[in-house]
């Protein structure tokens, strides 16, 4: 049997191991970043500084390991399907008319799912998220091994947005994921996607209402959003069967209609459905059984912007919502 002082002395050295790797980790991802940044034209001496003004925050990594789309939909709907944001989202849409109908007719998007989208991210500008965006990228880049590659990306694209565009990153906040503005674009986003909508010579996704319409707009336009186009269809089950068709992990649309229904489904509302249609299976889980719902192309592009199948339906049935009420108007 050990001893206590043996004992202690290997866990000291199981800690210290892990610590040798962590850090040994961190360095490779350093330099990763290095190169990166040096071959987008950044000196040593930018880097160095860029780096030294990010501070790593613990509950960036706490955030991130309790996201609101674990939750089961019952849960989830609640938080952003509310009668004040519906009533904030008529309220933007009235002020920002001209505007969106002009981003909606240049990128084939429907007004209301411009709207929803901006109501569903930041509640329209009143939270657009409270955390250091570099700070944020940062400790999510050098200190979430399960997807520090993407935000060590991210956070080399927020150096390059910060020259592109003046940025003040000292005084910039976001979500805890590294998003900022009124639709919560990544900074990769905000370079690829961000439009001037309003012709000032700036993209201004932080404090320009209309960049922000223009921005929402062109990325479901880029990512291939179908005017016009159903989005999603609800499922009835034939029986107590397990379905035969996968449920969607976030990969591109393999299945048919054809595939999913037929065996333990059929369409919950009665409609004419071309079968051949590239679709996808998804449940919901409400509070005393589950949903079943079929999306098409138009719901696989919200999930560009979220890739939770949650947040895609939040959007769908929040820019229902818009539609209808703002035709009573």
């Amino acid at each position: 049997m050990s001893s206590a002082p043996g004992l202690a002395l290997l866990l000291g050295l199981f800690a210290a191991n892990l610590a040798l790797a962590a850090e040994t980790e961190i360095d490779t991802a350093r330099d990763s970043f290095i190169s990166r940044q040096s071959a987008l034209g950044f000196s040593r001496a930018q880097i160095d500084a860029f780096l030294a003004d990010a501070q790593y925050n613990p509950k960036v990594i706490e955030a991130i390991s309790r996201p609101w789309e674990a939750k089961p939909w019952y849960l989830y709907r609640p938080r952003f399907l509310t009668e004040a944001r519906l009533n904030a989202g008529l309220e933007f849409w009235r002020t920002h008319e001209s505007t969106i109908d002009k981003a909606s007719a240049q990128f084939g998007v429907e007004p209301q799912m411009i709207v929803a989208i901006i109501g569903i991210e930041t509640h329209y500008g009143q939270t657009m998220g409270s955390y250091s965006v570099r700070d944020a990228l940062y400790t999510l880049g050098f200190y979430y091994p399960p997807r520090a590659s993407f935000f060590l990306k991210e956070l080399g694209e927020l150096q390059k947005l910060e020259q592109e565009e003046g940025l003040n990153l000292g005084t910039l906040k976001g979500s805890y994921a590294g998003a900022m503005g009124f639709g919560q674009f990544m900074p990769s986003s905000y370079r690829y996607y961000g439009v001037d909508f309003d012709g000032d010579g700036r993209k201004d996704l932080l404090g320009s209402p209309a960049d922000a319409i223009g921005s929402v707009a062109n990325y479901f336009h880029q990512h291939g959003w179908q005017a016009g186009d159903a989005v999603a269809v609800r499922l009835e089950s034939h029986d107590e069967a397990p379905p035969t068709a996968a449920l969607w992990q976030g990969e591109p649309l393999t299945l048919k209609a054809s595939d999913i229904l037929g065996g333990s489904f059929g369409l919950a509302d009665k409609r004419d459905l071309d079968v051949a249609r590239p679709a996808m299976l998804f449940k919901l889980e409400q509070e005393t059984h589950d949903e079943y719902w079929m999306g098409f192309k138009n719901f696989f592009v919200i999930t560009r912007y979220n890739r939770s199948p949650l947040y895609a339906m939040a959007a769908y049935e929040f820019s229902e919502q818009l539609k209808h009420a703002h035709a009573k108007y």
